[in-house]
């Protein structure tokens, strides 16, 4: 796992990859960790983060992970990228990412495209996922993949690139210290509900445990 800030980490991430039996390492780039070789990892989950693509200038190795996240799914790598994650693995895989008309915080819901509803990992969730929405920046659908889910506010919520690539917008990783950390920074008026928050966590937990079936076939 790839992380890029202190409050954005696996959350139930973690948990998940432990139930399956899955030995997880987790990279923190704002400490100086290096990345590893895309060939050493059976699979890569790039997490969130406040600062944007584009911000190389304060955090230059966000240049240095978009091509080592390109290198990753060339490879063949199954790769999961959630908000920040997702607008890298867009940009690595030379779609825009850009500012979006007014910020997204709060929990929320995703609508699935007819190809996000017959795609293994999202599908069964249905027509409507909810999800928990922190972003200002939004992405093209990179040439070649697959568009998954929308939004009323934002188009582009999730894709898939080949069978192994999933970009998403949201997050669906947020667990009670997450929240917690998060509380004091949200936006005047935007709360996270325990309850809406256990949701998103119970859909989280699937969606994550279809992506590691999937990763442990490829």
């Amino acid at each position: 796992m790839v992380q890029h800030a202190p409050d954005e980490g696996p959350g139930i991430v973690a948990g998940v990859l432990d139930a399956a039996g899955v030995d997880a390492h987790v990279v923190r780039l704002d400490r100086g960790d290096r990345l590893p070789a895309p060939g050493d990892v059976g699979g890569v989950v790039v997490l969130g983060g406040a600062m944007g693509v584009h911000d190389t200038d304060e955090f230059p190795w966000l240049d240095t992970e978009r091509r080592w996240i390109a290198d990753t799914v060339r490879s063949g790598v199954p790769v999961l990228g959630i908000c920040l994650g997702a607008q890298l693995l867009a940009a690595a895989l030379g779609a825009s990412v850009t500012t979006g008309p007014a910020p997204e915080v709060g929990v929320g819901q995703v609508e699935l495209t007819a190809a996000g509803r017959a795609d293994p990992v999202l599908g069964p969730e249905g027509d409507r996922v909810p999800v928990i929405h922190w972003h200002g920046d939004t992405f093209t659908i990179p040439a070649g993949a697959v568009h998954l889910a929308t939004g009323e506010r934002y188009g582009n919520q999730a894709f898939r690139y080949g069978t192994r690539a999933y970009g998403l917008q949201f997050h669906i990783e947020v667990d009670h210290d997450m929240a917690e950390a998060w509380a004091s920074e949200l936006p005047a008026g935007v709360t996270l509900p325990p309850e809406d928050r256990r949701v998103v966590e119970e859909v989280g937990r699937r969606v994550l445990g279809r992506f590691v079936e999937l990763s442990r076939r490829a």
